[in-house]
């Protein structure tokens, strides 16, 4: 079965403990953008659609430090990664599409 485009977000709450935040984008509406806030400077990156918006910045939102930057890195990493899985898979796909399309043109005289 497969579910049409969606965004899930979740909340819990559990008394003494930390809220926990869930979203999930499942949708071909997803927006990306990352830039520098120019009036306190530092930079953020952004994930939208119409049902949610995800903003990550650095700690504080002051001066950039080394696990900022490790966080930035281990960002980046994962976006590669999760690039290079859906070029694969894509890839994968269309060769089984080709695959699957019959051959109706017939043997050659």
């Amino acid at each position: 079965m497969t579910l049409g485009p969606y965004t899930y977000l979740t909340l819990s709450m559990r008394p003494e403990s930390t809220p926990q935040v869930g979203v999930s984008f499942h949708t071909p509406h997803l927006k990306v953008r990352a830039g520098l806030l120019l009036s306190d400077p530092r930079p953020y990156l952004e994930f939208s659609s119409h049902e949610a918006n995800v903003h990550i910045s650095t700690t504080g939102a002051g001066p950039i430090t080394d696990a900022d930057l490790a966080v930035a890195r281990e960002i980046f990493t994962a976006a590669a990664r999760y690039l290079a899985d859906c070029e694969q898979l894509h890839a994968e796909q269309t060769a089984d599409d080709k695959d699957a399309i019959p051959d109706v043109t017939g043997p050659v005289a």
